[in-house]
């Protein structure tokens, strides 16, 4: 239907009908994902509804025609007799909500304002929100549909009892709506920022969207429970639009587990080893996408992919074993370097149409290791699991070789959160020496950063991926202030950003451990907790890992350790004084400790100003000289301010404005007195 739009209008402009300027006409609208023929209902507003506070609009109504028709007829109305040229915004992003398609939006956004279309399977209510933790309570709301011919649109909003109450503030502007037999499709804008209380601003940040439907329209007492019609989807509204598809055709090759009993316990990490297809020349890989076997969603948290050393034992390929095993094969130890990472929730991921990442050539891998991070908290049996990736490739180089470090803390027992705090920081520091050597050796002119991936389990709430060059803090790589554990994906970036050598960088990780009795501790379990990010960039350079963890030595301290049994023979180590702590490894010490939101922020504090050990680490299992160095945290000039909140700004400007109208009435008077 959309397609036929475009015909007339470029049909209309080629008779001389109307002047369009050069970004319209690069304008496109496509048909929306609705089956059918619309017959019913049209309507289409040439200006923002008059009738939203009412929560009813005047419309262009045309009834008893084809959708083709109805649209020519229109197009045909506004080139004749309005004479302007009428050009339908292309949305640039999309998704589906529920697992069988029957609630499905579009959306585009500008600097100010967001464009949302969605197209439901039903002739009643639909609805889309917007929430703080995913759940009904404290969301932002709009409810709209077609009542008989009619279009409508509420905002509405629910309090903590998820009560739902119509908004004072009806910030929600209809633009179109159409109904069949089977669809509703409304289109709707709002500002990005309303302002206001009971509206949830949309960010960067990732968004926790919420969709119920119903089989009726709203009545006058208001919408009827939706019943099991609802869910809810994280997604990053305003991501940078960015081609996610590879040309029809493209070659890939799978790695994926085949028949894995997932072993019955709360964390299992299981790795199997594969080899690369061969390839006779070089080639790149243009998108790496999931495989998750169907109802595994929850269960597959995680996938990396490592380089293993080229020369081990090929009939260990296709090998699977549990990883971090005291019985897991010799060969699996070689395999060091990330290539590829994707966490729960995320979806494929395609490289800038400049970069790749290279395989066939004499330094690629020859062997990959898949591992793969089973999360069963529910502690299910007899589970199977085949999932895994896709990579797609070509022979049709890119001009960079794509490259990935991992940045953030390093994965240990002395990463350690206390419990009962709303807000605990983990820093892990990429260093300016360990990015001065490694650059200044291997690519003088810098890195090019085009996407990062930002981890963290269960206790994260928000993570920061900041940047600094001479202890001046630029504008941050990556964040995400309302991170979800359950979606966690490659973040575009808007603008690629240059990495030079003696820059640093800081991934900072907000936990919450108030549900908490005892220590979070970072390691492999769900439960246990880790502060990472995946820096994808070219032109590829010779550096696998750049992070930090704090001295053990002054956290102890802080909890009155005394000394340790040495030497060291067991893991975790002894504690031999003070008494109290006697014959303690230090993770029960820790725990024994009494800890409060006093001490617990005070010992935050103090773990973000000691010594750190580096980890600047190269592929394979070689190491920079930089690493296992003992250095201190940056002294920082200068730090990023916070952007100015809007609505502040304007709600003071409007309270002093009765005083500055005072002072220049007064001032006028004096003046006319003179």
């Amino acid at each position: 239907m959309w397609d036929e739009l475009v015909r007339i209008k470029e049909g209309w402009r080629a008779r001389g009908g109307g002047k369009c300027t050069r970004e319209r006409e690069k304008e496109s609208a496509r048909a929306s994902s609705v089956p059918g023929n619309f017959s019913a209902t049209f309507f289409f507003f040439l200006k923002p509804a008059p009738g939203v506070g009412s929560g009813r609009s005047d419309a262009c109504k045309v009834s008893e025609m084809s959708g083709r028709e109805c649209v020519r007829a229109l197009l045909i109305f506004f080139a004749s007799t309005l004479g302007f040229c009428v050009t339908l915004h292309a949305f640039k992003h999309a998704a589906t909500l529920d697992a069988e398609g029957k609630f499905r939006i579009r959306w585009r956004w500008d600097d100010t304002r967001i464009t949302f279309e969605v197209a439901v399977e039903t002739r009643g209510y639909v609805g889309l929100g917007f929430s703080p933790t995913a759940a009904m309570a404290l969301s932002d709301m709009v409810i709209g549909g077609v009542d008989r011919g009619q279009p409508y649109i509420q905002d509405y909003y629910a309090d903590m009892n998820r009560k739902v109450h119509r908004d004072l503030e009806q910030n929600y502007r209809l633009e179109y709506a159409m109904e069949n037999s089977t669809h509703t499709v409304l289109a709707f804008s709002r500002l990005l920022n309303t302002c206001d209380r009971d509206d949830k601003a949309i960010t960067e940040s990732t968004m926790r969207v919420i969709w119920a439907y119903h089989h009726e329209d709203v009545g006058l007492s208001g919408p009827e429970y939706h019943g099991v019609n609802r869910g809810r989807k994280s997604l990053r509204l305003l991501e940078p639009t960015t081609p996610r598809n590879v040309p029809a055709g493209t070659q890939f090759f799978d790695l994926q587990n085949i028949d894995v009993p997932v072993p019955y316990k709360d964390t299992t990490y299981w790795c199997q080893l594969f080899k690369v297809p061969d390839m006779k020349k070089k080639h790149h890989i243009i998108r790496i996408e999931p495989l998750i076997e169907r109802g595994h969603e929850n269960l597959v948290h995680h996938i990396l992919l490592y380089q293993c050393d080229s020369s081990l034992n090929e009939t260990e390929v296709d090998l699977g074993h549990e990883c971090y095993h005291p019985n897991m094969p010799d060969s699996f130890l070689t395999c060091e370097t990330v290539l590829f990472a994707w966490a729960i929730g995320g979806e494929g991921f395609t490289y800038p149409p400049h970069a790749g990442f290279s395989i066939g050539a004499s330094q690629d891998p020859i062997y990959v290791l898949m591992e793969v991070h089973y999360d069963n908290p529910a502690l299910q049996q007899g589970v199977v699991d085949s999932s895994g990736l896709r990579l797609y490739y070509t022979p049709i180089l890119r001009r960079y070789d794509a490259g990935v470090i991992e940045m953030g803390v390093w994965v240990s027992l002395y990463h350690m959160l206390p419990p009962g705090l709303p807000g605990y920081v983990s820093e892990g520091h990429c260093t300016q020496q360990c990015l001065q050597e490694t650059l200044d050796q291997e690519m003088p002119s810098g890195i090019q950063v085009f996407a990062v991936l930002m981890h963290s389990h269960l206790a994260g709430r928000a993570i920061r991926v900041r940047h600094f060059r001479n202890q001046e803090e630029l504008p941050h790589l990556a964040q995400d202030d309302e991170f979800d554990f359950n979606f966690q994906e490659f973040q575009y970036l808007p603008q690629e950003r240059l990495l030079l050598p003696g820059d640093s960088v800081i991934t900072e990780c907000k936990y919450n451990t108030q549900d908490r009795k005892n220590m979070t501790w970072g390691g492999l379990s769900t439960r246990d907790e880790m502060c990472l990010s995946y820096l994808l960039y070219y032109p590829q350079v010779n550096l696998a890992r750049c992070e930090s963890l704090p001295e053990i030595t002054g956290q102890l301290k802080f909890i009155g350790v005394k000394k340790i049994q040495v030497p060291v023979t067991t893991w975790p180590f002894i504690i031999k004084s003070p008494r109290r702590y006697s014959n303690l490894s230090f993770t029960e010490a820790m725990e024994k400790f009494k800890w409060s939101k006093k001490r617990g922020k005070a010992f935050n504090e103090m773990v973000r100003q000691l010594p750190m050990n580096v980890r600047c680490s190269k592929r394979g299992q070689e190491e920079w000289s930089i690493q296992g160095m003992i250095v201190s945290p940056p002294e920082i000039k200068s730090e990023l301010r916070p952007e100015m909140d809007l609505c502040s700004a304007a709600s003071k400007l409007s309270a002093s404005l009765p005083f500055l109208l005072l002072i220049f009435v007064t001032s006028s008077l004096t003046q006319g007195g003179l």
